[in-house]
């Protein structure tokens, strides 16, 4: 349910609760530095009055030091409010980016698949920096000038107030000036903060296939779909500053109208003799004044309603539930049981299921092989078991319990994933192979781990050995060295059941033959499931599923299924080149 703008404003400005002394002392400055302004103006009729026309020394003696003491007094409380409005933003913004930022670690893969990476760090950099302006510049102008347009008031009442009420007239036209511009504002705030998205998206984009672009010379297409973005965006900021132009003026023309009227009325004869000449002086100065902060406020409304779209776009990711964790039984060590029942799985992003009706058994201990051709369904089970998608049709057991009623940290613990898809976080080669290790591995034990997994091999050349930076995503390396990081970081981890999907697909024959051995050793007493396109790879297994569209359409050992001349024997026959 989509919130008014009111409702998303008013649970931003819960995140002050936790400052209140430091909001009260910014409201206190910039009530006494909107105070010290029109202070200065009161003065000016007794100056002028009292002063220069009844020719009081005394007063024009005094007049000298009122004024010092004013600019100072006005200097304290600006001060006062910019720096505790400054800290309340920056403290706000600061923890609003950390649970953007928390939650989007928590929330599901089913939701990073819908949305890009892109549109996710424009929300935590651009919108949280809108919001920020919100805070700070924004609710400066609404108290300060809005304090300070009060303030003139209650001097030209004091004034006069037959010829001030006059002005009272435009009150209720810029209200509805003021509503209609906002509602345009926050929709045109919404469409920068979507082209903002696009311009980080594309930014993304081109870095990260920076090598595919110059492959297939897509510079052009490139430069003409960021031309698109970039130039769309730039209309939506120059519609806002038309808007926040228009009403400017509109409201200035207002206000101006209200004046000249008032000065038409003082001009009569039967008028000219009522009022003084201070009188007069503090009238038009205070209605001269009142044109700066109405500028402002009605500037301010931009502002404002950037930053509650933007308020609204973070909001919505905070409200979209994170991953559910409904298991209650905790496990430490599991034997290494799975039992698929029935399965049938589709992508939330897909109508098409690619599991249907899957039923396996892997007794602990078992070495078992999934093959088939791409978009059989085999990369899918190993994203189903440790439950980065949760299933509707079906079950999957471990060690006889359905793996739901597992605690996510728990059954997660269970399983090493060793992806075709390496991901290595821009840090030392130890601390990727390490990560997320509650203890860090000796030296010692760290250099055995890389000598497993055969990383010592590249490693001990490099000057800074496994201190050396990898670069982000690991591309200071080759796929063989990121495949064998991931495996020296399966061996750390130790889980029971171990998923190797691809894992030596980016391997050379003469790697692939060192990092089978450390395979072999790292699969001795676990559960092992093996998804492989190089056939060669698991002619050892206890025994090979044949998958085809989610189904398993074979299974018996390697001698088995060539004898058997089915599609497990036509795929070797393939590979070997017969």
């Amino acid at each position: 349910m989509q919130q008014s703008a009111k409702q998303v404003y008013q649970r931003l400005l819960k995140y002050t609760f936790d400052f209140k002394m430091v909001g009260i002392f910014s409201v206190v400055g910039m009530l006494g530095y909107a105070a010290m302004d029109a202070l200065f103006i009161k003065l000016m009729q007794p100056f002028i009055d009292d002063g220069l026309t009844q020719r009081n020394t005394e007063v024009l003696t005094w007049a000298p030091i009122i004024v010092i003491a004013l600019v100072l007094g006005r200097g304290v409380f600006n001060y006062m409010a910019s720096y505790c409005l400054s800290y309340l933003g920056s403290q706000v913004v600061q923890r609003l980016r950390q649970q953007l930022y928390e939650h989007m670690l928590y929330l599901p893969v089913a939701f990073h698949d819908q949305h890009s990476n892109g549109d996710m760090i424009s929300k935590i950099t651009f919108d949280t920096e809108q919001v920020q302006q919100a805070i700070t510049r924004a609710l400066q102008v609404m108290i300060r000038e809005g304090a300070f347009v009060f303030f003139l008031l209650v001097v030209m009442f004091d004034a006069s107030w037959q010829l001030s009420s006059i002005f009272l007239v435009i009150v209720p036209l810029v209200a509805i000036i003021v509503n209609v511009v906002s509602k345009r504002f926050r929709k045109i705030s919404k469409s920068i903060q979507d082209a903002m998205g696009e311009v980080t998206k594309g930014s993304e984009q081109m870095l990260a296939g920076h090598k595919v672009i110059h492959g297939f010379e897509g510079q052009s297409k490139e430069i003409n779909h960021f031309a698109q973005v970039n130039n769309h965006n730039r209309q939506q900021r120059v519609k806002m500053d038309a808007t926040r132009a228009l009403s400017v003026s509109v409201i200035q023309i207002l206000a101006a109208s209200a004046m000249a009227l008032i000065l038409a009325i003082i001009a009569m004869p039967s008028m000219i003799d009522t009022i003084t000449s201070g009188t007069f002086v503090a009238l038009l100065s205070s209605m001269m004044m009142m044109l700066r902060p109405l500028k402002q406020l009605a500037n301010v409304n931009g502002e404002l309603q950037r930053g509650i779209a933007a308020a609204q776009s973070i909001f919505d990711i905070l409200d979209t539930p994170t991953e559910l964790d409904t298991g209650t039984k905790e496990i430490t060590s599991c034997k290494g049981e799975i039992k698929i029942n029935n399965l049938t799985f589709c992508y939330p992003t897909k109508q098409e299921p690619v599991i249907r009706d899957l039923t396996l058994h892997i007794k602990p201990g078992e070495n078992i092989a999934l093959v088939g051709r791409s978009g059989s369904g085999k990369s899918t089970l190993s994203n189903l078991l440790p439950r980065y998608y949760d299933i509707s049709l079906g079950e999957i057991l471990l060690d006889d319990v359905p793996i739901q009623q597992y605690k996510l940290k728990d059954l997660r613990r269970q399983f090493s994933v060793v992806s075709q898809q390496v991901v290595l976080f821009n840090d030392t080669i130890g601390n990727n192979i390490m990560y997320g290790l509650e203890q860090p591995l000796s030296k010692e034990q760290l250099i055995d781990v890389a000598k497993q997994a055969h990383v010592w091999e590249f490693v001990k050349d490099l000057p800074e050995g496994l201190d050396t930076v990898v670069g982000e995503n690991g591309v200071m390396l080759s796929g063989g060295q990121r495949q064998r990081i991931a495996i020296a970081r399966a061996i750390v981890k130790n889980a029971p059941i171990l998923i190797l999907d691809e894992a030596t697909s980016a391997l050379d024959t003469e790697s692939e033959r060192l990092i089978q051995d450390a395979l072999e050793t790292l699969m001795t007493d676990k559960t092992s499931i093996v998804i492989a396109h190089r056939l060669s790879t698991i002619e050892k297994s206890d025994k090979i599923y044949v998958l085809e569209q989610g189904q398993v359409i074979e299974q018996g050992t390697h001698q088995t299924l060539l004898e058997s001349g089915g599609t497990y024997a036509a795929l070797c026959q393939m590979q070997h080149g017969a």
